[in-house]
């Protein structure tokens, strides 16, 4: 089977980095296309990736079997809305915009095959990960063209309903920030106790990305590797005694409520 044509309205970071992610998985570039009102982002990406690129949506989506709306969720309406005229029944859209739901796309675009995404900016180092949700006018085929878009740059996880969109959103969406939270106390901690604060913040960091990737190499969960290094009476049980007291898990689940209820509230604001 022929590759699909992909057309990416909107070219900002998010964009470009799956479009980087496609040709590095060999998609050519004569299957992968642009639209971005900026010349210079449009010149940068023919450059680095040699794909065909537009100033004008229209043009762009023309012959297009997948449609990825990259824009500002701000915007999207707008978009969609001028784009409604010139879709193919067949063309399937794939918004990676936060907070725009189906139901809006849909009222937008016109009854058709919609897949909604949330990546996070790992995404940019090709380290991201992403819920997808499809309606039900995605076929099996049209699902797996979309998976591979968004596996380009990371994992790609299938939701059983949209509703879960504002938990990924909560979880990996927003996740980054906690951990860079996480980096930014123990590095104030570190050089609280008398480290240079050069060498607390590489400490923090390269521990992080160990810890990460010990959590994704091992067949056991986080709890059983938290529990192998956590000797009693030692320095580590230490530590982990004094979060837990501080009420560190409740906290984490009242974080991620207000993650997850924010994003539903922008959903309904963005989609009027």
């Amino acid at each position: 089977m022929s590759n699909p044509i992909i057309t990416f309205v909107g070219a900002g970071n998010m964009a470009a980095s799956l479009i980087g992610g496609l040709r590095a998985q060999g998609v050519p570039a004569s299957a992968i296309r642009a639209s971005e009102p900026g010349s210079e982002q449009r010149n940068r990406l023919q450059r680095e990736h040699g794909i065909a690129t537009f100033s004008d949506n229209a043009e762009a989506i023309k012959g297009a079997d997948l449609i990825v709306l990259a824009v500002k969720p701000q915007i999207m309406k707008a978009v969609c809305l001028d784009l409604a005229a010139h879709l193919a029944s067949n063309q399937v859209i794939i918004s990676i915009a936060a907070g725009i739901s189906c139901a809006s796309l849909e009222s937008w675009l016109g009854e058709r095959p919609v897949v909604r995404c949330m990546p996070n900016t790992p995404a940019l180092l090709r380290q991201g990960v992403s819920g997808l949700f499809a309606n039900p006018r995605v076929s099996a085929e049209q699902k797996a063209q979309a998976e591979q878009v968004l596996s380009a740059v990371g994992l790609a996880l299938w939701l059983d309903n949209e509703a879960q969109i504002d938990a990924v959103t909560a979880v990996s969406g927003s996740g980054p920030a906690y951990f860079f939270l996480l980096i930014e106390a123990m590095t104030e901690a570190g050089e609280q106790l008398g480290l240079p604060r050069e060498t607390a913040a590489r400490l923090s960091i390269q521990t992080a990305l160990g810890a990460a990737r010990m959590a994704s190499e091992s067949d056991v969960d986080a709890s059983e590797l938290r529990r192998r290094v956590t000797s009693p009476n030692g320095t580590t049980e230490a530590a982990i005694n004094t979060f837990q007291a501080g009420g560190f898990e409740a906290l984490v689940q009242q974080a991620l409520n207000a993650a997850a209820n924010r994003s539903a509230e922008l959903a309904e604001q963005l989609g009027q």
